[in-house]
């Protein structure tokens, strides 16, 4: 699938492993330059951008818990590319883990939000922020673009463990709606994928565990998703052949949460 008019400046955030990575790889692989971002792995982040195949990547830091540096890092990714960013991936994000579980019932008031204020600080306003600096900027150029954020499975089907999680990311599904049609008039799409559990390095041990087999048998298909596939599904989303997929949510989980 070539790039829409020659190669594009895609600025992918959370890219140094997992989903990101693969997101960053294939539109790489389809000529586009990519921005790399990391929160604080830097080093890793590097190894990621000479994997890429192509010239003219580059490495961007920015902590989205830091609403300046959030605001940045569009600008930040126009520099080192040499060009505006006119695909925006949202990937980086806090995600589930036993250090931030807080069951509702079991849960003192004090932990319950500190966590709920972690995650929407970093998952929910960090992006917006993002995506705010980078849409005005293409409406300031005269500029059409894409959005595509990486939202979750969990949204729909819940998350009992960690609903700051949840509602962090449905806020996002929310947020990409609404601006798909504020942000259509000035040729901008905006969708969201959602999707299940996804192998990566940061579940490796969970899935090689006694609880593999029951996360695998979630789906019909014996199997969790791969990062290729998340990143086949934005890679589509971010083609022209796909301007009238904006304002969706494309759900990834292997038909292990339906949605009729």
């Amino acid at each position: 699938m070539a790039p829409a008019s020659g190669p594009r400046a895609v600025l992918v955030t959370g890219s140094a492993r997992g989903i990101g990575r693969a997101v960053a790889m294939a539109f790489a692989q389809q000529g586009d330059r990519v921005a790399v971002h990391v929160r604080s792995a830097v080093d890793e982040g590097r190894k990621t951008v000479d994997s890429l195949p192509g010239t003219g990547h580059a490495l961007v830091v920015a902590d989205l818990g830091e609403a300046d540096q959030s605001a940045g890092l569009p600008a930040a990714a126009e520099e080192a590319l040499g060009e505006p960013v006119t695909v925006l991936v949202n990937n980086a994000g806090i995600a589930t883990s036993a250090d931030l579980a807080h069951p509702p019932a079991t849960t003192d008031p004090s932990t319950w939000q500190r966590h709920w204020e972690t995650y929407l600080r970093v998952n929910t306003l960090g992006t917006a922020v993002v995506t705010h600096a980078m849409t005005r900027r293409l409406v300031e150029l005269g500029l059409p673009g894409r959005v595509i954020s990486i939202g979750t499975r969990g949204v729909h089907k819940g998350e009992p463990d960690f609903p700051a999680y949840a509602a962090s990311k449905a806020a996002l599904h929310a947020m990409d709606a609404s601006l798909a049609v504020a942000l259509a008039p000035h040729g901008i799409a905006v969708a969201t994928v959602a999707p299940g559990f996804i192998e990566t390095e940061r579940v490796a041990d969970k899935l090689a565990s006694p609880a593999g087999d029951e996360i695998r048998g979630g789906s019909p298909f014996g199997r969790v998703g791969r990062p290729e596939e998340v990143a086949s599904a934005v890679l589509w989303l971010a083609s022209p052949e796909a301007v009238w997929a904006s304002g969706a949510t494309l759900d990834l989980n292997g038909a292990s949460h339906l949605r009729p």
